[in-house]
């Protein structure tokens, strides 16, 4: 008897069940399939898919190669947005894995807005080094020749680095 008692390993409570987020999507997978077939509008997703979607959107935030962007709630949001875009996609016949599944749409949600961030900061450099940084800052009546401002320097100071960089890509 006491043999029958002994306590499982102590196991880590996982933030998103696999075994249950499977079961709801396959349920909404059919609640889905069969509003089609009647000719009605798609049901609402689950408060618990939802749940599981913010849950690995944010656990995959604070990876270490995505935990510093400062626009880390915006990859959260693509993440999530991408994963109600392609969820219709997912079929429980060809994988018992939701979770692998929609961590690979994150991911990539993820990867996606870091691309559009850095070519929307080149932009900016690139706007900066055309037009000059006096001509974007105005200088009022009474700022004489010699004014300086800190919003002024940060902008020649990463102007200048900026070309550094992509001549030190270009040597290796």
């Amino acid at each position: 008897m006491a043999e029958e008692e002994k306590l499982k390993p102590k196991q880590k409570p996982h933030y998103v069940d696999n075994k249950k987020f499977l079961i709801a999507m396959t349920e909404y997978r059919e609640l889905r399939i069969k509003a089609e077939e009647e000719g009605k509008k798609r049901p609402q997703v689950t408060n618990y898919i939802g749940e599981c979607y913010l849950k690995i959107a944010n656990h995959l935030s604070y990876r270490p190669n995505f935990i510093n962007y400062t626009y880390r709630d915006d990859m959260i949001s693509d993440g999530i947005e991408n994963c109600l875009q392609y969820m219709d996609n997912f079929d429980p016949e060809k994988s018992k894995n939701p979770f692998a599944y929609f961590t690979q749409i994150i991911y990539y949600a993820f990867i996606r807005r870091i691309q559009k961030e850095k070519k929307q900061q080149q932009v900016k450099q690139k706007m900066i080094a055309n037009f000059g940084e006096e001509q974007m800052m105005d200088q009022l009546d009474g700022d004489d020749t010699v004014y300086q401002s800190q919003m002024l320097e940060f902008l020649r100071r990463n102007s200048r680095e900026e070309p550094e960089a992509d001549k030190k890509k270009e040597v290796k």
